[in-house]
């Protein structure tokens, strides 16, 4: 599909909104889906278990239905959205999600709750991946040369800020309305997201399908989505099972996964462009960092909350107000990062404050104070706000134009892949009881994981400082004295005395604000006990 030609009245449609908020309303809010159903259901698991008079361990599949459904749909929504429309497939994942939600609001049972689960994932897989490829044309059409950045950077927060908020909320729907509201909540937004999306994006270039369906289905390439989407089930399933060892589904991944790539390299229009992945190294080590930065973030979600209600004895909701400020600072980050478009030193942020958090999980402990679990968490912060900008932003130069919708997907896929690691991890090491050693354990593979994602991006050259610019090699700057202050230089480009004042602000800021919230978890605390 080719991008609309630019209207001959409009030879700069740059300065007169291009990226006008009634374009990006609907594309932040078909984006904000999935993250919303991946977190508000964390809440609702027990109502579901004791309404369906069935085991909490069952209701386990809600979660990883979604996972699987959104696994395989990501990738396959990127590649439709390039071959028949980004605003059609973005319409129809709305849809989607708008039967999903009622089909799990009324359902009698949990088989229909997992359909209902499985329909939700794969219509919110289609927000993200249609939403970067017309953010892709319309930057073409506006004649932009450099990615918008704000743009980009509202994707991310929005996606941060719900996985902040998002189990309080579902916290707040299930106790004021019952676990059915989890999914309802999705019917009023799908109706909205149905009219902005009508009234507000531009309309796809028209598709004749009379006498050309066979060459639509070959461009789709509809056997390479299959053994792509064989190939990850079985993959999912075989993490999923851990620590028991599913050896069937492991093999059953491998030779799938063998037949596909034997079969997109002889496709005339691969949906998984095997010679592009290693013809693209950048791209590949895009995906594999998103994977592995996931892998830690998600552990720290899952297994420090998990640590904090059961090993330091605080209440599912101070936990869940302990979470809250890793989504703030990961949202403010993300806010500055995107604005300028920057990437390589975003990403070294990432491993760096990876590996500080890491080190300093490794030193809670039942008697550990809420002030150090809030450090820990703004760390963390840093992390989650700095990837998400820096590996979109790299992706959005690394993936050919042509291909930036299965790309955007194939990455969420990647990053699917590692939260479901980190659940694997935190499942098996607190499989009997969690325990501080547990917790340890568990930082210590943050650790590695940390280090591993800083090396691949300091030796990464095909990197850029921002978008726009070639990679170079790294060089830093400054006495050595001021080295430890590195690890905010991505952030605040220290280079500048007026940016080094700023930093100052910020962490007076925080030093003002500081007793409020430890106060305030130690009463809530206190209240519990």
């Amino acid at each position: 599909m080719t991008a609309p030609a630019r209207p001959a009245t409009e030879s700069h449609p740059e300065r007169t909104g291009a990226f006008s908020w009634r374009f990006v309303t609907p594309l932040y809010l078909g984006s904000a889906f999935n993250p919303t159903n991946s977190t508000l259901i964390a809440t609702a698991l027990v109502p579901i278990a004791h309404s369906m008079s069935v085991s909490v361990g069952r209701t386990a599949v809600l979660v990883s239905a979604l996972y699987l459904a959104c696994s395989v749909a990501q990738p396959t929504f990127g590649k439709l959205s390039e071959e028949l429309g980004p605003r059609r497939v973005f319409l129809t994942g709305t849809v989607l999600v708008l039967i999903g939600g009622l089909i799990g609001g009324f359902a009698p049972n949990l088989m229909t709750l997992i359909i209902s689960r499985v329909v939700i994932g794969v219509g919110t897989s289609a927000g993200y991946p249609s939403a970067m490829v017309l953010v892709r044309r319309r930057a073409a059409w506006a004649g932009l040369d450099a990615p918008p950045g704000n743009v980009l950077g509202g994707l991310a927060i929005v996606g941060l800020t719900l996985i902040a908020v998002g189990p309080p909320i579902g916290g707040v729907l299930v106790g004021l309305f019952g676990w059915r509201s989890t999914f309802f909540v999705n019917v009023p937004f799908a109706l909205a997201g149905l009219v902005m999306t009508l009234r507000w994006l531009p309309r796809d270039p028209a598709v004749t399908v009379r006498g050309r369906l066979g060459e639509i289905l070959s461009r789709v390439d509809l056997p390479g989505i299959a053994g792509f989407g064989g190939a990850m089930t079985a993959l999912l399933v075989f993490l999923l099972g851990l620590p028991r060892l599913s050896w069937t589904a492991l093999a059953v991944a491998v030779v799938v996964a063998v037949v596909l790539v034997f079969w997109e390299l002889r496709a005339r229009t691969p949906f998984l462009d095997v010679r592009q992945l290693a013809a693209n190294a950048a791209l590949t080590r895009t995906y594999l960092r998103g994977a592995l930065t996931m892998l830690g973030l998600y552990a720290v979600l899952y297994g420090l909350t998990q640590w904090m209600e059961a090993g330091h004895g605080y209440s599912p909701e101070v936990a869940g107000l302990l979470i809250i400020p890793m989504g703030a600072v990961g949202a403010f980050v993300s806010r500055w990062v995107s604005a300028r478009n920057l990437i390589r030193w975003p990403l070294i942020a990432t491993g760096v404050s990876m590996l500080v958090a890491s080190l300093l999980t490794v030193l809670l402990g039942a008697s550990s104070p809420a002030s150090l679990i809030i450090v820990v968490m703004l760390i963390f912060g840093v992390a989650m706000g700095t990837t998400s900008v820096g590996n979109q932003t790299a992706l959005y130069t690394q993936a050919p134009p042509s291909q930036v919708g299965t790309a955007s997907g194939l990455f969420r896929t990647f990053c699917y892949v590692g939260s479901i690691a980190s659940s694997t991890i935190t499942g098996i090491v607190f499989r009997t009881s969690v325990t501080d050693s547990g917790l340890h354990l568990v930082a210590w593979i943050l650790v590695g994981v940390s280090f591993l994602v800083l090396v691949m991006t300091v030796a990464d050259r095909k990197l850029p400082p921002r978008a726009g610019l070639p990679g170079r090699k790294m060089r830093l700057m400054g006495r050595p004295r001021d080295y430890p202050m590195l690890i905010f230089h991505p952030l605040f480009h220290l280079r500048a005395q007026r940016n080094r004042r700023y930093l100052e602000s910020i962490l007076t800021l925080f030093g003002r604000l500081w007793p409020v919230p430890v106060r305030l978890i130690d009463s809530c605390r206190t209240a519990s006990i």
